[in-house]
């Protein structure tokens, strides 16, 4: 649960979570609550009274602006957690690298599937060939029945240039993949999808002295919102729960990090009530695992209004999600780079953290295609980057390798955006951001 007060979590004596990195400090893991705080101490006289067999512990952390306290019981059975994968220099590495230039994320995954014209027998393998509902158009399930299209997608965006790419596990969730009946093997797709994008990862670093190639968990927004009723006869009605959101996140994200990604990607984010969710289980997994990678986060700003689909502004978006603290937060899809720059330099303005931008091809022509030619994007990339604005940059629908090799072109030599200092002060958030000096 986590508890939010007026004043902030430093006036309760509890110590600061790190920032990165593996946790070593047991002090910090396992502080015991100030009991003369009346709140800690009715969580503990709480937990005392468990008639559990295992008595819950309660963990406690303290953030800029908030308290985050978490029950945890002994657990029980296999875990795919495998701390062989994990990388506990994540930060470290991306820290250099920020530092360093602007980085260059890949480009579009679902256009350059359709470019291989697939059937219903590439996306069945041999192992879905008995199972009794269509997969065409499932394209995270080709990490396990076509990995060699998958794996050289993305050695095609390392070539041209990324230096980040994201794994094909949009839909890698069993909310997602409810639709096609395979809410079994959503482990098996995320451990998949991270296997692709690190060997092509190691063809590349092979083939190029010098060059270091990363790969980030891909968690998308799914097709289900915790804010927006789909019946508009019954506002009050949502498909789906709070805990059935966090169960779904926390299954890919366990899977994601037990297989040695170099960060999470949080993206496409339209409701942000699910991308609340989504950061509560990574949080979750985060514990679990005893690491912490870094969280990027990029949220779609769906037209001219400048708004999220469920209403938020810019800057409202960034106060509810600032208290996950961030690696980078940027803005993707929907409109395309020229549309996003009123919305990418107030997300400059406000984030104390690194901002990203990876905007579709331009807006979709009458047939749904992409018509912005590589030069023209990353001609606006560049715009934006010698303004100052952008950390990371890439592509989102209808980007390609090409795209991608005209943006990292752009931008090379380039300076990245300077990290800000704001002030300390109270920010709200609804549909609309309220600050209080």
């Amino acid at each position: 649960m986590r508890y939010r007060s007026a004043t902030v979590a430093g006036s309760h004596g509890l110590p600061h979570l790190p920032a990165g990195g593996k946790n070593t400090n047991p002090a910090i893991a396992r502080h015991p609550p100030d009991l003369r705080n009346a709140f800690l101490r009715t969580l503990t006289h709480e937990s005392d009274r468990s008639r559990c067999a295992n008595k819950f512990r309660i963990i406690i952390f303290r953030y800029d602006d908030m308290m985050l306290a978490s029950p945890s019981a002994p657990r029980h059975g296999p875990s795919v957690m495998d701390s062989s994968n994990l990388h506990p220099n994540s930060f470290e590495a991306f820290e250099s690298l920020f530092a360093k230039r602007i980085v260059v994320l890949d480009g579009a995954m679902g256009s350059m599937i359709q470019n291989y014209v697939l059937s219903e027998a590439d996306f069945r393998g041999k192992t879905f060939l008995t199972h009794t509902h269509d997969l065409k158009g499932n394209n995270d399930l080709l990490c396990l029945t076509r990995p060699d299209i998958i794996e050289e997608i993305h050695q095609r965006y390392f070539e041209a240039g990324a230096d980040l790419v994201e794994t094909n596990t949009f839909s890698s969730t069993s909310i997602g993949q409810s639709d096609y009946h395979l809410e079994s093997v959503v482990t098996e797709l995320n451990l998949a999808a991270v296997a692709c994008a690190r060997r092509a990862a190691a063809k590349v670093e092979a083939s190029t002295p010098g060059k270091k190639c990363y790969v980030a968990g891909a968690i998308g927004p799914l097709n289900r919102t915790l804010s927006m009723s789909p019946d508009v006869n019954r506002p009050d009605f949502r498909a789906v729960t709070w805990q059935q959101v966090v169960d779904a996140y926390s299954e890919q994200v366990r899977a994601l990090v037990s297989a040695g990604v170099d960060a999470l990607l949080v993206e496409t984010i339209f409701d942000t009530l699910n991308a609340k969710a989504a950061l509560f289980a990574i949080d979750q997994i985060f514990e679990e695992s005893g690491i912490r990678l870094p969280i990027m986060i990029s949220v779609t700003i769906t037209d001219a209004s400048g708004r999220t689909l469920s209403g938020q502004t810019t800057e409202a978006f960034y106060n509810s999600i600032r208290h996950a603290r961030p690696f980078s937060v940027g803005i993707n899809c929907a409109l395309g780079g020229r549309a996003m720059r009123p919305y990418i330099e107030e997300l400059s303005r406000l984030a104390e953290c690194r901002v990203t931008c990876y905007p579709n091809a331009g807006l979709p022509n009458a047939f749904g295609g992409y018509d912005e030619t590589p030069a023209e994007m990353a001609g606006i990339l560049r715009e934006f980057a010698t303004a100052g604005l952008v950390n990371l940059v890439g592509g989102c629908c209808g980007s390609t390798p090409e795209h991608v090799r005209a943006i990292a072109d752009a931008v090379r030599g380039l300076s990245p955006r300077a990290l800000p200092s704001p002030p300390r002060v109270l920010r709200l958030s609804g549909l609309e951001s309220l600050t209080a000096a």
